[in-house]
């Protein structure tokens, strides 16, 4: 199998680009929608912060890359590919762009899977993963509507 296994989500927010960069960055305000069982700690480059879910077993580390703010966030976590001769990281990049109506378009991108039918269904679960993440930023931000709460527990 020879292809590069990627893709971008995006969608548009109704909140200035400062608002919505920092609902990533900040942990707590991540945790409102995002990391329901906490994140340890603001993502600044360089940092491992612990990500951690009440839906699912178990916090697992992010790798903070890079930070440009309120532009981009990238970090690195590790690939859920258990099929795979050895554990690998994906990157995945966070882009804030301020919209001439004073709305922000978000878009994440994920990148790095390895070439196999395991990736490629990594590939696709993520990417639902992040759609979700999108939609429940916006609610959040523009209503205070946890719309992670009960959904997948």
């Amino acid at each position: 199998m020879d292809m590069d296994l990627k893709f971008s989500v995006s969608g548009r927010i109704a909140k200035p680009v400062a608002e919505v960069f920092e609902a990533v960055a900040d942990p707590a305000k991540l945790s409102g929608y995002f990391t329901t069982g906490g994140a340890s700690a603001r993502l600044e480059p360089g940092a491992t912060v612990m990500w951690d879910f009440h839906d699912f077993p178990g916090a697992f580390p992010v790798y903070v890359t890079e930070v440009v703010p309120n532009e981009k966030i990238v970090l690195q976590w590790d690939a859920d590919d258990p099929a795979a001769p050895e554990p690998y990281r994906t990157t995945v990049t966070f882009e804030f762009e301020a919209l001439e109506d004073g709305r922000t378009l978000v878009r994440i991108t994920e990148a790095g899977w390895r070439p196999s039918a395991e990736g490629l269904e990594a590939t696709l679960n993520n990417c639902k993963g992040w759609t979700f993440v999108i939609s429940a930023m916006k609610v959040y931000l523009e209503h205070g509507i946890n719309l992670r709460d009960g959904m997948y527990k």
